[in-house]
């Protein structure tokens, strides 16, 4: 199996970080969560064959796409209100292999780490779709950690990264096994 991984966000976040909360960027914390999965899932015998921050998500898409892979992952924080947590995984609406790939992810992060379930959810064109969903030809999903706002959910960013990549890699590879 062939991965792509996006971090959310331009690098270094010129010219936009993302979201930001209790001094943490969205762009860094993602950032550093891809590459830690791209390392997890080489180490696991899955090839990455790409791994691209980009405010460009044009550039996102036809990267992913000139690479012809079978899975792409894009990595974000998410943000609301100051109140709202957990975590949520989006597919694009419709696609099976899609749902599948983000309900493993997504079972991985809630178990590891405890974050609240906002469950799986598809992003369906023209009411809350997702460019990166909608424009890539792999089976591909977006991850929102947690609430980079939320006090309680930063502090897994800040200090749990680790564990939130390897959730990841490991419901990649449960993904895997289970096709």
């Amino acid at each position: 199996m062939k991965v792509f991984l996006n971090a959310g966000h331009a690098p270094d976040g010129n010219p936009d970080p993302g979201a930001c909360g209790y001094g943490l960027r969205e762009c860094d914390v993602a950032k550093n969560v891809t590459d830690l999965v791209a390392g997890y899932l080489t180490a696991a015998g899955v090839e990455v064959v790409g791994c691209l921050q980009s405010d460009s998500l044009h550039e996102v898409v036809s990267a992913s796409n000139r690479a012809d892979v079978d899975v792409f992952i894009s990595i974000h924080c998410n943000a609301c209100n100051g109140v709202a947590q957990g975590t949520e995984t989006w597919h694009y609406y419709g696609s099976s292999a899609g749902e599948k790939l983000a309900q493993c992810i997504q079972n991985q992060i809630v178990d590891a780490l405890g974050t609240v379930d906002r469950g799986v959810k598809g992003a369906k064109p023209g009411v809350n779709g997702l460019y990166v969903l909608s424009n890539t030809d792999a089976v591909a999903v977006l991850v929102e950690l947690a609430f980079i706002d939320h006090a309680g959910d930063v502090q897994l960013l800040r200090s749990r990264q680790d564990e939130f990549a390897r959730a990841i890699a490991r419901g990649v590879t449960d993904y895997e096994g289970a096709c």
